[in-house]
């Protein structure tokens, strides 16, 4: 299945603007990977003090500053709990949706006696805002997307505070109201003066008038030093049916088309030709051609290159971080070409006059009717120029256009979880699996003759027994497939009413096929209506039973499914035993793998007490906070969208390492012979060294010709190699130290443009230059469909062999790159994959995941797989996604991270599970001065406060078999 991508890259001599498409067994990629890129404001660091809490034109409140309501009897009294708006109001699920504003925070379990004054009344788990520097630092929390503008909002929470201060410290509500064009405004809702000795309710309102960007609610006010208490919050709206469950705000947007004349109603005015002349018509072709709508159209005509094409300018019209919708109504005319690839395109020129061409859409456009053209795109800067252009088909060929509409996109509509009855988890559909009836329910595809016979393995295949557990032996009989005079003949049975929608089904089976003259493949596919979908593929050089093992999913309905198996040469006889296809139980696989979770990615840890004092902290309350999981999470990141600070929010938050989608690829760092260009690249990596995000070097060739410039694949032989030498020293020697990893030739299972021009030896001599100009990074072979069993080429066993004869040859390889761009993925297929690269030794990073779903909570599901695969495995030391942002992707429909900034329910579920590895502990020393826990590696803090001091000490937890013991003096 294709796919979409909108794509961002300078100009050059080399062109390769094509919409790309996911690559899949059948096919390598395209020109140009990208990555993508997200970002979410959490921590909004003022860095001076607010004055007394300046109002802004848009908000008005009402501050109650000192109300009747005093002290809380139990819990909260207010009406309007049911409407809140505040997420996690009373913190029985930790700090999630909470964070704490440039000071820190924790939740104190009921009981823990933190807070000797209000132990009586404690009755339930309250946050604790601690190590404040400044009276404004806090607790927060977004409430953008919950609020409509118009209605009142009351606010009631109840707070107290703890500290060394006499008497009582003030307490105040407030809200941070951002605008992208505007100062940032301070509203202060409401106050209520705290003490050491009981609750405290706060209450206030507020409405606004107009709404920001985005607003922040947060409690603020006890000066320096002094820890804030927060035990509920309730935002809600009473008396406005604008307070619903999903809270969505009613924020108008602008439904203006950004484009001037679009049907062409004032002649060409603001069109023009981009290097070819535009011309207007009510007809062409002795009027064959008329227009689709309106009275005219409009055509590029006289063109010599296949990116000339109409144009218009949009400069001012086009606002940064929005995302637009893009439709056309176009078609092809002349030359003598029926169809054509017909794109649309932005060219950008930045305010520093750095140049990109972003793709758009792309539509099939023929000389016969109209189509329609739609895509979608976005701009995270505010660029001097833009202009938007249809460009692609055959020079001498025509462009014609009716109509052209940008708009604001309006959000989507959010995905709902499927929900399916009755998912028979594990229960095979395949009818007569056990061939004891015969042939009844199969049938033969083609003209070829079925048969039943005896003599096949009796035990389910490895990745199917790893799903199903104990399960009754198979028959030993199977099907055999004689007179096959096409590849595609084989064994067939229909499923149509068996498959649901949205179950991801494992595939399996044990095949084998009889004499042939070389190795030959064999697939299980599915007819679904009139696309065919891969359930995965093997191959057999030899007359043993092979397992094949594969995965499905079907997300729209089919009228027609059909399986069968296929695959050998015509004249090749098959053999097919056992085939199963089964619903998988992700969530019984889960919990399996959080109990090898723990075994290989946590560790024991003993604190152990000294001092002067250790004899009285026996009870003492002790905190333990993991700061950050060691793990590497990455993410891959273009330039363009540094210029995003919500995107360079979220990334830096949640990931440690990075990749750049294409800037450090010889195509984009010296596109035009001799013209070198390392500024994206010096950029990013500035951009993560002062992050402190390590980099992986992607990559240093690759061998996928479509990959590789037009100026480079004219050389001849000696020129070649002199060039291929030129960038492997230009690369390492500039950035020496600074890239841990490199992927030094990538795809080489898929592509041999070197191997094929400059022989076997420059396979391995890349690999051994590199390393002795930079001895410092692990050097990586990279490439895609290991894992998921559909794609011969590159199966764990020939990645294997290609990795084992590179080392024979004296390749200096420190690390296997698997890519992770999968559908449908099953952990035990994700599994076995891992395992058998494992017997190598070698670390293994998964260094491109993404799938791809158009029901998020689908693709968070298949995104849970892969992490938790991934998480769980001893061999695997790190995981990268292959971007997060939508427009900003390879894939359509695979972004965590929607385009102008909402985290989708595939984001939430990265974030969850980031969380979910993160170890956090509280307890009491006991009698023999220690405390024990076992925590995931990574960094952590432990506090404990006693009746004189705080103790506060930081400390890493690294792997290790042993207990880790870390000694605290007090």
């Amino acid at each position: 299945m294709k796919r979409l991508l909108a794509l961002s890259f300078a100009r050059r001599l080399f062109k390769p603007r094509t919409i790309q498409q996911h690559k899949h067994s059948q096919e390598s990629k395209e020109s140009m990977e990208q990555s993508p890129i997200v970002s979410v404001n959490d921590n909004f660091d003022s860095k001076e003090s607010k004055e007394s809490m300046e109002k802004s034109p848009m908000v008005t409140a009402n501050n109650n500053f000192d109300s009747q309501g005093s002290k809380e009897s139990g819990k909260e009294t207010g009406s309007y709990a049911a409407c809140n708006i505040i997420l996690n109001h009373e913190f029985s699920d930790g700090l999630h949706s909470w964070h704490s504003n440039c000071c820190d925070a924790f939740v104190a379990p009921a009981g823990s006696g933190y807070h000797k004054g209000l132990a009586a009344e404690n009755s339930c788990c309250y946050a604790v805002v601690t190590n404040r520097k400044e009276c404004w630092q806090g607790l927060e929390q977004d409430i953008t997307s919950k609020l409509s503008v118009g209605c009142t909002y009351t606010v009631s929470a109840c707070v107290g505070a703890s500290g060394t201060f006499q008497g009582s410290v003030e307490v105040l509500a407030t809200l941070k109201l951002v605008s992208q064009n505007a100062e940032t405004r301070y509203l202060f809702v409401s106050k209520k003066s705290a003490s050491n000795e009981c609750w405290e309710i706060l209450e206030g309102s507020f409405s606004l008038s107009t709404m920001p960007d985005q607003v922040i609610f947060y409690l603020e006010g006890p000066p320096a030093g002094t820890d804030l208490l927060i035990k509920s919050v309730v935002i809600s709206c009473p008396s406005s049916t604008a307070c619903d469950s999903s809270g969505t705000s009613s924020v108008s947007t602008d439904d203006d088309n950004i484009i001037v004349n679009p049907q062409f109603d004032d002649g060409l005015n603001s069109w023009s030709g981009r290097g070819c002349k535009v011309a207007l018509h009510d007809s062409m072709a002795d009027g064959k051609i008329t227009p689709l709508s309106g009275k005219s159209f409009a055509s590029a005509t006289e063109r010599t290159q296949s990116w000339n094409g109409i144009q218009q300018d949009v400069t001012g019209r086009v606002k940064r971080k929005v995302a637009y919708d893009v439709t056309a109504v176009v078609r092809i005319y002349g030359n003598n070409v029926t169809s054509a690839d017909l794109r649309s395109t932005l060219y950008v020129k930045a305010a520093d006059n750095r140049e990109r061409y972003i793709g758009i859409a792309s539509v099939k456009a023929t000389d016969k009717d109209w189509v329609t053209l739609q895509g979608k795109f976005l701009l995270n800067d505010s660029p001097s120029q833009v202009v938007v252009f249809l460009e692609g088909p055959p020079p001498g060929t025509d462009i014609l256009i009716n109509n052209l509409v940008i708009k604001h996109a309006a959000k989507a509509p959010p995905s709902t979880p499927p929900v399916i009855e009755d998912a028979g988890f594990g229960v095979n559909i395949i009818t007569n699996t056990s061939l004891n009836d015969g042939t009844n329910g199969w049938f033969p595809l083609g003209n070829c003759t079925m048969s039943v016979q005896t003599g096949s393995p009796h035990i389910m295949p490895p990745m199917a027994r790893d799903s199903l557990g104990a399960h009754e032996p198979l028959s030993g009989c199977y099907i055999l497939v004689t007179g096959r005079t096409q590849n595609w003949m084989g064994p067939a049975q229909m499923i149509s009413d068996k498959v649901k929608l949205y179950l991801t089904y494992q595939v399996s089976a044990w095949v084998k096929i009889g004499q042939s003259s070389g190795p030959q493949n064999v697939n299980v596919a599915l007819g679904v209506d009139s696309q065919w979908v891969n359930g995965g593929q093997v191959e057999i050089s030899d007359d043993r039973w092979h397992e094949i093992g594969g995965s499905f999913r079907i997300e729209k309905q089919a009228t027609k499914v059909m399986v069968y198996i296929q695959g050998p040469a015509a004249g090749v006889d098959l053999m097919v035993a056992g085939l199963q296809i089964f619903p998988v139980d992700r969530r019984a696989r889960f919990r399996h793998l959080k109990r090898q979770t723990a075994k290989i990615r946590k560790r024991d840890v003993m604190l152990k007490f000294s001092g002067s004092d250790s004899g009285s902290l026996v009870g003492t309350f002790v905190r333990v906070r993991q700061l950050e999981n060691s793990f590497p999470f990455g993410a891959a990141i273009s330039r363009t969208n540094m210029d995003n600070e919500d995107f360079n929010a979220f990334f830096v938050k949640n990931f440690n390492w990075s990749v750049f989608g294409n800037e450090l690829k010889w195509y984009w760092t010296e596109a035009q012979k001799g013209n070198l260009n390392y500024k994206d690249a010096d950029e990013l990596l500035d951009f993560c060294t002062k992050n402190n995000i390590q980099v992986r070097g992607h990559c240093i060739f690759w061998e996928v010709i479509g990959t590789v410039q037009a100026w480079v694949q004219s050389l001849n032989k000696n020129d070649l190699m002199t060039a291929v030498q030129n960038r492997v020293t230009d690369l390492l020697t500039r950035y020496k130290g600074k890239f841990p990893h490199y992927d030094v030739n990538n795809e080489m299972m898929h592509g041999s443009f070197y191997q094929d021009r400059l022989g076997k030896d420059i396979r391995v001599n890349m690999f051994k230059t590199a390393h002795q100009l930079d001895p410092s990074p692990i050097l990586f072979v990279n490439d895609y469909h290991v894992e998921d069993g559909c794609d011969t080429r590159s199966s764990p066993e020939k990645y294997i062999e290609h990795i084992l004869d590179l080392q024979e040859h004296g390749a200096p390889i420190g690390g296997i790159g698997i890519q992770g761009h999968i559908d449908s993925p099953v952990g035990s297929i994700v599994c076995s994959a891992l395992d058998k690269l494992g017997i190598l030794g070698l670390p293994i990073w998964f260094t491109e995941v993404d799938v791809s779903s158009d029901n998020e909570y689908v693709r968070a599901d298949d995104l849970e797989v892969m992490l938790r695969e991934a998480y769980a495995h001893p061999a695997i030391e790190g995981i990268v996604l292959w971007g997060f942002w939508e427009l900003f992707m390879s894939r359509t429909n695979a972004h965590l991270v929607n385009a102008e900034g909402d985290i989708n329910e595939a984001g939430k579920r990265y974030l969850a599970l980031k969380r979910e590895w993160l170890s956090h502990s509280h307890g009491h020393i006991d009698e023999q001065g220690k405390f024990s826990f076992s925590g995931f590696h990574g960094s952590y803090e432990v506090e404990v406060i006693t009746v004189s001091k705080k103790i506060t000490k930081k400390f890493v937890v690294d792997k290790g078999d042993n207990a880790l013991v870390i000694s605290v003096d007090i």
